[in-house]
């Protein structure tokens, strides 16, 4: 399985297997705040929004002790790109280590199951931002809003990942601006007429379906960990970012940490204001959807309600435009590496617009389908963990496979590069185990294309 890879990773970043770049290459213009935008626009700050009352059910009370497992679990996964990154900054990400970790073929195969995960996101976030707007603005149907927001954030990425970042980071202090007044105006609710809910009960449950049950609170949290898929796409701007990998390192681990904390805190709070027990959540499946708005409408009122819908709607376009663009990253590394089309590979001033405008094409035409049926986004959501829980899991066999088998990275840690990466396997496994069939079945799907197309890769190769 090694390949190649040797001389892969040797010959630095933006070379790939050593063949010239397209174009002028990736522009080095990005800060840690820009790689922070990135990922937590990706991620979404609010993104507990919309599964609350499943989490809420599923571990009988405990959501916020949920996020806090979840949050740990993930951080096995970042601190496995933190230890990648350092090794091979391209703009790849998990194509660029699994290559160099495993051989080219891994590599290849990590590329293929991530990009399933990077091409529909965004068009997830692009249909939840017309479901949104669509709401606010009945008249205008909700495939022209989910259009309308494809269009205008691919004009951003195309504008250049720079100006992107700025306008990002404006739609991200906005969504924190709105989360704030969540948490200020919660915090008085419960400071003037107490909670609805035993003050632990976030930690503990709520006691409505018997005692405290470990099993529920772990089934949760294989939900709960697909909250935060996203903040890996920071390590698609390995080539773009100013200053060497170690800031793209520590912006993987930060961005996750702060996400877990702005997790865990609304939680908490919508837990206690939540006026329904987790039994009852449980017993109509209708009304968990909608759960963190009744909590709010209920207790703080509707103004509430809609200023964070404005911003879901507005926040969820923009998480698609970051997502837009790690798929572009993604698609440019493995053209340059003549795993796709060559023409993939071309940059123009320092931006791989071929690359976005491919990602963006195949986006809207996802996003657009889903939008125009009423089971659109379960369709997509059922399939777009998938691939990135599989691209996570030849992510740690990658550490294990550089620095423990080839033993390239100096002396072997073996908690650093075995211990946590083995572990962060384990429990991304175990989610892909807790995923829906559906889901599973379409990964099984992709990934036997995948392999067919490899195998065409490398039968043609042979007799060139």
């Amino acid at each position: 399985m090694s390949g190649n890879s040797d001389s892969a990773a040797d010959s630095g970043p933006g070379t790939g297997t050593g063949t010239a770049v397209e174009g002028d290459g990736l522009r080095r213009s990005l800060g840690f705040r820009d790689l922070v935008v990135y990922g937590l626009l990706f991620i979404a700050p609010m993104a507990p929004v919309g599964v609350f009352g499943t989490l809420d059910a599923k571990s009988h009370g405990a959501v916020a002790l949920v996020y806090v497992i979840a949050t740990i679990a993930m951080a096995f996964t970042a601190f496995s790109y933190a230890q990648m990154v350092r090794v091979v900054p391209q703009a790849g990400s998990v194509f660029a280590y699994a290559r160099v970790g495993l051989g080219n073929g891994a590599g290849f195969i990590a590329g293929w199951m991530a990009m399933l995960d990077y091409l529909l996101i965004p068009a997830v976030a692009y249909l939840f931002s017309g479901i949104a707007m669509e709401a606010l603005v009945p008249s205008v149907s909700r495939w022209v809003w989910t259009a309308i927001a494809v269009l205008v954030t691919t004009a951003l990425n195309l504008w250049g990942v720079r100006a992107a970042a700025r306008v990002g980071f404006l739609v991200l202090a906005m969504e924190i601006v709105v989360l704030l007044v969540f948490i200020v105006s919660a915090i008085v609710v419960l400071a003037r007429d107490g909670a609805e809910r035993d003050w632990l009960s976030p930690l503990t449950g709520d006691g409505s379906q018997g005692a405290f049950a470990l099993s529920a609170v772990v089934g949760a949290v294989s939900v709960a960990v697909l909250s935060y898929l996203g903040f890996d796409a920071i390590a698609s701007f390995a080539e773009e970012v100013t200053g060497g990998s170690a800031k793209v390192a520590r912006a993987v681990l930060f961005c996750l940490a702060l996400a877990g904390v702005l997790f865990i805190a609304q939680t908490y709070l919508v837990a206690l204001l939540e006026p329904l027990s987790s039994a009852e959540l449980a017993a109509e499946p209708g009304k968990q959807g909608s759960a963190f708005y009744d909590a709010v409408d209920s207790a703080v009122g509707d103004w509430l309600h809609d200023t964070v819908a404005v911003s879901k709607a507005i926040g969820a376009a923009f998480a698609a435009l970051a997502g837009q663009a790690a798929a572009g990253r993604l698609l440019f590394a493995m053209a340059r590496d003549r795993r796709l089309p060559r023409v993939l590979s071309r940059t123009d001033s320092g931006t791989p617009r071929v690359a976005l405008l491919c990602a963006a094409v195949v986006t809207m035409v996802a996003a657009v389908w889903a939008a125009r049926r009423d089971d659109g986004m379960d369709h997509l959501v059922s399939v777009v963990d998938i691939g990135a829980l599989s691209a996570f899991v030849l992510l740690h066999a990658s550490v294990v496979g550089w620095f423990v088998v080839r033993r390239r990275g100096g002396a072997v840690s073996w908690w650093r590069h075995l211990l946590i990466p083995v572990l962060g396997a384990a429990i991304t496994v175990a989610v892909i185990v807790e995923a829906s069939g559906t889901a599973q079945v379409v990964g099984l799907i992709w990934f036997a294309v995948g392999v067919a197309v490899l195998i065409l890769q490398g039968a043609r190769r042979g007799e060139s």
